[in-house]
């Protein structure tokens, strides 16, 4: 996706505004990835249920790395031409492979790591795995590869396996990418000069750009990629509606001027008038798109409390799950579970933020979350009675 919405973006720059190819390039390339984290700031404390949202983070996530490392490729080349595309290439080839070596290696080493060396502070486990992730980034930009792909591939590998205090890694890196939200605006407001975009060769492209992007290119492309993908028509849709610029063209605009490209401050102009359309006009617009199209949400109220209990060794046989409203623990008894073995204990049920009392009688509704104790063996039995739809009785 992130290839093909740059090349139309280049060709729409190039065509229709005179831009000579590697500078359109370089623009369309500034321009290709996502942000999420606007889709989810303007809904509020509102969370899309179903697969949208993954679907959303996901693109944003594998395409994110891929745009980082294209126009890393393209500034280092230096200019587009018949004898340069090879270069491109395997700067872009190098980059990515030696990346996700780097990433998926390093992430196996960093997880060993935390999981054979204890810290005196559980508040020094969040900090270590930042620290990782720095060394990570250097190493892959040390080897010529791409240090953001690295981290998104190490974290990747963090985050599908278990590791002490895992959950307030994930809180802590969570708020630093808030944070990070926060500052790349900041930048943007720093960064801007009025009278730049006031001009008629930055602003007129970048509204035609962005509205061309958000009702034509995008549904176009990203609706042809997700051909093979069985979606609901409404959530299609939305995912279509959905893909926001943020964060990351503002972090690329700002290669584009610290690399001193012909134009610089005129493609970081245009960069902005997109961001700030797709922010403002198509970001103001995602929840009533979300409630046309009858798009499931629900409300998600802050959480403040939470329990912890500090083992020596990982725990083995403690299992985590979500009652889906189709499984056969949804409307069940606790005592009348249909599992085939007696082994179980049902430690919590927490149900909208608050616990439950955990007894034979209790009823499991959809949306419980529910810590099982159990035999390691047993955690896929588990999950097909709370999480996976009942099989239809035949007739």
């Amino acid at each position: 996706g992130t290839f093909l919405t740059a090349a139309a973006l280049a060709a729409l720059a190039h065509f229709a505004f005179g831009l000579e190819w590697w500078v359109a390039l370089l623009l369309g390339t500034a321009l290709a990835p996502t942000d999420p984290a606007v889709v989810f700031s303007v809904l509020g404390q509102r969370e899309i249920a179903g697969r949208s949202g993954t679907i959303l983070e996901g693109e944003s996530g594998a395409n994110d790395p891929v745009g980082i490392a294209l126009l890393a490729s393209l500034l280092a080349a230096g200019s587009i031409s018949f004898g340069t595309t090879a270069s491109i290439a395997g700067e872009f080839l190098v980059q990515i492979v030696v990346g996700g070596i780097v990433g998926v290696l390093g992430g196996r080493a960093l997880l060993e790591f935390m999981r054979r060396v204890a810290l005196p502070s559980e508040a020094l486990y969040p900090l270590r795995t930042l620290a990782g992730g720095f060394a990570l980034f250097g190493l892959a930009t040390v080897l010529h590869g791409s240090g953001f792909l690295a981290i998104f591939v190490a974290g990747v590998v963090l985050g599908d396996e278990r590791a002490p205090y895992k959950g307030e890694i994930e809180r802590f890196v969570s708020a630093l990418a808030s944070l990070g939200e926060i500052v790349a605006f900041l930048l943007l407001g720093l960064t801007v000069d009025l009278s730049t975009l006031g001009r008629t060769d930055v602003w007129v492209p970048g509204l035609v750009m962005a509205v061309l992007l958000g009702f034509v290119v995008r549904p176009l492309l990203v609706g042809l990629t997700l051909l093979p993908v069985d979606l609901a028509r409404n959530e299609r849709a939305f995912i279509l509606w959905a893909g926001l610029k943020g964060a990351v063209p503002i972090l690329l605009g700002s290669f584009l001027l610290t690399a001193h490209v012909v134009e610089a401050d005129r493609l970081y102009g245009i960069v902005i008038v997109v961001v700030a359309f797709s922010v403002i006009v198509q970001g103001g617009l995602v929840p009533a798109v979300a409630h046309r199209l009858g798009i499931p949400m629900h409300a998600v109220e802050p959480e403040p409390w939470a329990l912890g209990v500090r083992l020596r060794d990982e725990p083995q046989g403690v299992h985590r799950f979500q009652v889906t409203r189709d499984s056969l623990a949804h409307g069940s008894t606790i005592k009348d579970l249909p599992l085939s073995f007696d082994d179980v204990w049902i430690s919590f049920v927490i149900r909208g933020g608050e616990l439950v009392p955990v007894r034979g009688h209790t009823t499991l509704e959809s949306g419980d979350e529910v810590l099982v104790l159990a035999d390691p063996r047993h955690r896929e039995a588990l999950a097909a009675a709370f999480t996976e739809p009942r099989h239809p009785t035949s007739h």
